[in-house]
């Protein structure tokens, strides 16, 4: 009897940094994108910004960050997404997913 081999499965994970506009604020936009990311494996972190803006740190598999893109250029039903500018940054190894 030999021993089964070993399977290496490597992920590759990515980083986005998303600033979206519109009417985005007051609107569960945050509490959202944190349910939308967890249920996706994403970790990160979204907040408001002082200008109106909510920004968003996703990283994950590369398909979940563009779920998780795509989602934002809708947003919840109450949000107003008038754009969405992505920027991709180096992997930072976010732990777990907030809403600052």
């Amino acid at each position: 009897m030999g021993k089964t081999p070993a399977i290496f499965v490597f992920m590759t994970l990515e980083r986005r940094r998303v600033v979206v506009s519109g009417r985005v604020q007051n609107v569960w936009f945050r509490d959202t994108c944190r349910s939308e990311a967890l249920s996706r494996g994403v970790k990160g972190w979204v907040r408001n910004r002082p200008d109106g803006t909510v920004e968003a740190v996703f990283e994950g598999r590369p398909d979940s960050l563009e779920e998780m893109v795509a989602w934002c250029r809708v947003g919840p039903p109450r949000a107003r997404v008038e754009a969405v500018e992505v920027t991709v940054e180096p992997l930072q190894s976010e732990a777990g997913f907030s809403v600052l």
